[in-house]
């Protein structure tokens, strides 16, 4: 059986990197509470890849998304998300996101529409308990996807399950806005 999804750096190592396609799910989160902050990127017809000290780059277009998670105690919450400090950043302001809040008050804001890369993008290593993750360009790939953050949202956020399965099921919406695969 074909798996779904490596961690990226070790798919990397072992050749086992599409380079026909794939996307890639970074996290990143906060150590001292469920703030969260996800990146996924879709690419297609890697041209070249180069591994550094700092991380994996892509010479090729991407799509780029992004999830925030706030607990209802971040407080930082009337700061647009661009002008957060550099760990709690996303490029989006809160008109550009569609923002759920959870049942136990956790606010989940997810991209409205996807960001273009433009000829290559890099993956920086994980630090701490962040990581990335290439889920395979399968024919149940959304599927995959959205388990992994209702499950993920659940477990590292806090967020309530329904509501979890909530945002995953937006997160696959803006997925499916992507145009590197047209």
């Amino acid at each position: 059986m074909q798996a779904k999804a490596l961690d990226l750096f070790q798919a990397y190592s072992q050749n086992k990197l599409p380079r026909e396609g794939g996307y890639i799910v970074s996290s990143f989160f906060n150590e001292q509470s469920t703030y969260s902050k996800y990146e996924i990127v879709a690419y297609n017809g890697v041209k070249s890849l180069y591994l550094s000290e700092d991380g994996l780059t892509f010479q090729t277009d991407g799509n780029k998304l992004f999830v925030l998670v706030e607990p209802p105690n971040y407080p930082r919450k009337h700061v647009e998300p661009f002008r957060r400090d550099s760990r709690e950043q996303i490029p989006h302001r809160f008109s550009e996101l569609e923002i759920l809040t959870a049942k136990n008050q956790t606010k989940i804001m997810i991209s409205k529409d996807p960001i273009i890369a433009y000829s290559a993008f890099t993956i920086f290593k994980p630090k701490g308990i962040d990581f990335s993750f290439i889920f395979y360009n399968l024919p149940d790939v959304f599927d995959t996807i959205k388990l992994f953050f209702t499950k993920t949202l659940n477990r590292e956020a806090h967020v309530p399950q329904n509501d979890a399965a909530k945002a995953a099921e937006a997160i696959i919406r803006g997925l499916k806005k992507f145009s590197i695969w047209s």
